[in-house]
């Protein structure tokens, strides 16, 4: 992982300067387009492209070099990485590049980010600018607070990418028409139907399909839902994406409206994280 001690100063950067036992050469400044930073005694001094501790060093021997301060000790801090924000993206509020100034951690990015939205899955990719085909997975619950020790440092140049939750859909002639977040990898149709409260009693079990999503389209797969509850048929395993439909004895549904009826259900459920 990239220290932060090893981050190069850039234009843009605001940068405060001091001198131990020399207060009137205490300044703040902002590195210019050119790299520079105008400091007092010793006029401008080019910093871009350095360390803190490098650029320390340079402005050190100016004033010693010049004469002006015997034994000089700097002190230079990057109070603002103008140019160094770092990136959230994926499942949060408010995507995109925010300011790293100072010390910031995983939290601090997530909630300048509005938080989660309710489809965000539990880990997160951090990619660092220097090491960009190495993304590291840190877990996370859906109240962050929960895992102290993923708090990580947040450094500038850094992308954060909040994943999507795997999600099934339940939708029909159910108690609870839901989409759940299926973190664990996998859910049986059995554990769906129990997630959504079970079937309602006009529920028709014998036209009982799974809606599957996938790059190249839908299609549908019929499923023996009466036999399964009576464990006289296997259960089924469901797929990121599925829309399991339950469709209603009360209502007749016309062949080829089933996928659009599934599909409708499915934007209009509420999300359900499984405990």
């Amino acid at each position: 992982m990239q220290s932060e001690s090893l981050l190069k100063v850039e234009p843009g950067d605001l940068v405060e300067v001091g001198v131990y036992n020399v207060p009137e050469f205490t300044s703040k400044a902002r590195v210019s387009s050119k790299g520079e930073v105008y400091l007092p005694l010793i006029d401008y001094v080019h910093i871009a492209g350095l360390t803190a501790e490098e650029a320390e060093g340079l402005i050190q021997k100016r004033l010693s070099d010049g004469g002006f301060v015997k034994d000089p000790h700097v002190t230079l801090f990057v109070d603002q990485y103008a140019s160094q924000g770092a990136s959230i993206l994926g499942e949060v509020a408010r995507p995109g590049v925010y300011p790293v100034p100072g010390q910031q951690r995983l939290f601090d990015l997530i909630s300048a980010a509005g938080g989660f939205t309710e489809k965000a899955g539990r880990s997160v990719a951090i990619t660092h600018r220097d090491q960009p085909d190495n993304p590291i997975t840190v877990p996370l619950s859906r109240n962050v607070s929960d895992n102290p020790e993923s708090n990580i440092a947040i450094l500038p140049g850094d992308t954060i990418i909040v994943r999507k939750a795997d999600l099934v859909y339940v939708v029909g002639d159910v108690a609870r028409p839901s989409g759940f977040l299926m973190d664990s990898g996998h859910l049986t149709v059995l554990q769906a139907i129990a997630l959504a409260g079970g079937t309602t009693r006009t529920a028709k079990l014998g036209g009982t399909r799974i809606i599957h999503r996938a790059p190249g389209g839908l299609s549908e797969t019929s499923v023996e839902l009466k036999k399964i509850l009576r464990a006289k048929a296997p259960d089924v395993t469901m797929q990121a994406d599925d829309i399991l439909f339950v469709p209603s004895s009360a209502t007749k549904i016309f062949a080829g409206r089933a996928m659009e009826a599934a599909m409708q259900a499915a934007t209009a459920a509420s999300i359900v994280a499984i405990p």
